[in-house]
C-alpha cells in the first residue's frame, strides 16, 4: 500500500469515529444547547476528514475539486446555521439555566 492509501484510511477512519462521538452526543447530552455544541463540533471536522479521505482514495479529478469546494461551503456553513439556530431558541425563550432546571426532579 501506498502512504496516500493509509493516509486515506486514517482520514476515513478518524471521520467515523467522530461522527460515531457526535450521535453519542445528541443522544446522552442534557440540554438544546450542548447537543448543538456536540453536533457542530464533532459533524464541522468529520465530514471534512471523510471527504478529504475520499478525495485522497479516489485520486485528484475534476469530481475531486467539487469535494474541495464542498469542503469549503460546509467550513463556511456549519457554523453559521449552528449560530441561527441557538439565536432562534434563545430568542424564542430557551435558556440553558430553565432547560436544566426543568429535568431536575422536585
Amino acid at each position: 500500500m501506498m502512504i496516500i492509501d493509509w493516509v486515506s484510511d486514517i482520514c476515513l477512519l478518524l471521520g467515523g469515529i467522530l461522527t460515531l462521538t457526535g450521535a453519542v452526543g445528541l443522544l446522552r447530552l442534557p440540554s438544546f444547547y450542548t447537543r448543538m455544541h456536540a453536533a457542530s463540533v464533532t459533524e464541522s471536522l468529520a465530514a471534512t476528514l471523510l471527504i478529504i479521505g475520499i478525495i485522497l482514495d479516489t485520486g485528484f479529478t475534476l469530481d475531486s475539486a467539487k469535494l474541495m469546494l464542498l469542503i469549503f461551503i460546509m467550513i463556511i456553513a456549519n457554523p453559521t446555521i449552528t449560530h441561527a439556530l441557538c439565536r432562534a431558541a434563545a430568542n424564542g425563550g430557551t435558556t440553558p439555566e430553565t432547560e436544566i432546571s426543568a429535568k431536575e426532579p422536585k
